[in-house]
């Protein structure tokens, strides 16, 4: 833990994990204040938990939550009345310890003088003069001001994000390329399947942010506020206002854990469980190790989501390690899926079912999760027919594997660059924003209509490396991207059916079918997700060698 006093009373933090609040406990902190969103990262435990385990320690806990760079003064106040309230010491946390911070300036204003609180919080790394600006300015950010600019500004530091950086220098090793991420760590995503199933380890998929940044990217350690789009900039937490020539927007999606009441206070307990979260998926391996019969739900919710297979991978391998231990027969495997078919590309669906049979899974389409009681095992559905009515169905389990529903971040949704639906609006060929033309976005936050995964990402990022570079007339002509995305669908320990496929559902496989037919199951499929695939991901993807996704180019 990184702890920072800004007073006798408050210190603040980067996210608090379980395992750090006996330490804490330890070291006299009497109340925890949360300044965090649920969901805003896929390392993070929700705040249930946090309290939960906090009050078991005999500390208080509260949840003070804002999105990045949109403290209000309201907040400023109702942070200074927890203060007055807790008991102390408190620590405070959010993702970086800046919100916190800036609650707490907020708080003090008109009690202690600003250059106090400005040099308070400078001395604990958390530059406040923009806030000092915003004061003064009637609590508007004026966004004339600017506290750095760069000719390229890269949003959000996942696959999309590194990979566009890279393949951006990898043309014009002296681009001013700025990258925003308020991250420390850069996690490989599609390995969390194979740790669910025991055959990753989960620190196997983490590296550090700085690690993974490529040399001569500016990397700004913050989080996005707004973007202004009109004036060129982006607003970051803190109220400073960075500017850009070109903008690349690929912050990844926001897992909304929170829109299933009772899914936040039993998740990583009571037999709850999911892959899309990295401290869980080694509690998916010790769940499927343990039952020994019963009822096993696996659950999907509607359409979009990051990775549409991953799902179904979960429960497949969890299948195959049960039959493996005799215990398959004993067991109840339920999938309920939001949507109305197995897989949205009918090709790969006869090899799917095969191992649905083999497994005796029962599939229940229309069917999504709406609440779930921990303590009471029991998941509540709503089951919609074909004549539009739903009905709720009560199912029970011994272990249940959550996919939560998943949207575009906040701070994407409500901005000038999204759609209807709130992700960023592309041309799905060019990547380049319908409406602004020095803006691209690529990854889980656009509205480009192919499946959501990092090998989308990888095809992604070479095209808005080019077509940027065209925008700033340093290539003749734009190229186009295919919609093309992979999904491993692992049916089994040692045989995956490789579903690579682009826009309109149009089959694009890699290799020749006489080495591998993706349609059915393939021991060299497994090989590749298991061996080659992660240091394609950490040795290629991330450092822009572009093997087999070079762009084609517009006819």
């Amino acid at each position: 833990m990184d702890i920072k006093r800004l007073s006798a009373q408050l210190s603040v933090t980067p996210q608090i994990l379980i395992a750090d609040l006996p330490d804490l406990a330890q070291a006299g902190f009497k109340s925890i204040i949360c300044n965090r969103p649920d969901g805003e990262g896929a390392d993070q435990p929700g705040f249930s938990e946090i309290e939960q385990a906090a009050l078991a320690l005999g500390m208080s806990a509260r949840y003070l939550p804002t999105e990045a760079g949109k403290v209000s003064d309201v907040q400023g106040e109702e942070f200074g009345q927890l203060m007055e309230s807790l008991p102390k010491p408190v620590v405070a946390y959010c993702r970086t310890g800046m919100r916190s911070t800036t609650m707490w300036a907020l708080s003090q204003a008109g009690q202690v003088d600003l250059p106090h609180i400005v040099q308070t919080a400078a001395a604990a790394g958390f530059p406040l003069q923009a806030l000092v600006r915003r004061i003064a300015n009637g609590g508007k950010t004026p966004v004339e001001v600017a506290d750095a600019q760069h000719a390229v500004v890269v949003v959000g530091a996942g696959a999309a994000g590194i990979a566009v950086c890279a393949s951006l220098l990898a043309r014009d090793p002296n681009l001013d390329i700025a990258l925003v991420d308020p991250a420390d760590v850069h996690y490989y995503q599609p390995g969390w399947t194979l740790v669910g199933a025991g055959v990753f380890n989960a620190p196997f998929t983490a590296r550090t942010m700085g690690g993974v940044i490529p040399h001569g990217v500016h990397w700004i350690k913050a989080g996005v506020a707004a973007f202004e789009p009109e004036r060129n900039c982006i607003i970051l937490d803190g109220c400073r206002v960075l500017r850009y020539q070109q903008l690349v927007v690929c912050p990844g999606l926001k897992l909304d854990w929170d829109a299933i009441p009772g899914l936040p206070e039993t998740l990583g307990r009571n037999g709850v469980t999911s892959n899309y979260r990295y401290d869980l998926a080694p509690y998916t391996w010790k769940l499927v190790q343990a039952l020994r019969g019963g009822k096993a739900l696996f659950t999907q919710p509607p359409m979009p989501i990051k990775c549409a297979g991953a799902p179904q991978k979960a429960m497949y391998l969890s299948a195959d390690h049960w039959r493996k231990q005799g215990v398959l027969g004993a067991t109840d495997i339920q999938f309920c899926n939001a949507g109305p078919v197995l897989f949205g590309v009918a090709d790969y669906v006869p090899a799917l079912m095969e191992y649905v049979k083999a497994y005796g899974i029962g599939l229940n389409f229309g069917r999504k999760l709406v609440s779930i009681d921990g303590n009471a095992k029991t998941a509540t559905f709503s089951q919609s027919a074909a004549d539009g009515s739903s009905t709720q169905v009560n199912m029970d389990f011994d272990m249940i594997h959550v996919v939560p529903p998943q949207k575009a971040p906040d701070f994407v949704r409500v901005s000038p660059l999204a759609d209807a639906a709130g992700w960023v609006d592309i041309d799905p060929a060019t990547l380049r924003h319908k409406t602004y033309s020095n803006v691209f976005a690529l990854g889980d936050a656009s509205n480009s209509p192919n499946a959501k995964t990092a090998a989308a990402a990888r095809k992604q990022a070479p095209v808005v490396a080019h077509n940027l570079l065209f925008t700033r007339g340093q290539r003749k002509s734009e190229v186009h991207y295919d919609g093309y995305g992979s999904c491993p669908l692992t049916v089994e320990r040692g045989k995956i059916v490789l579903a690579e496929f682009g826009y309109g559902g149009k089959l694009l496989p890699t290799l020749p079918s006489w080495l591998n037919d993706g349609t059915r199951p393939s021991t060299l499929a497994w090989y590749l997700k298991e061996r080659i695939l992660p240091p394609l991901y950490w040795d290629a993807m991330l450092k822009g060698r572009e093997w087999l996704a070079q762009p084609e180019m517009l006819g």
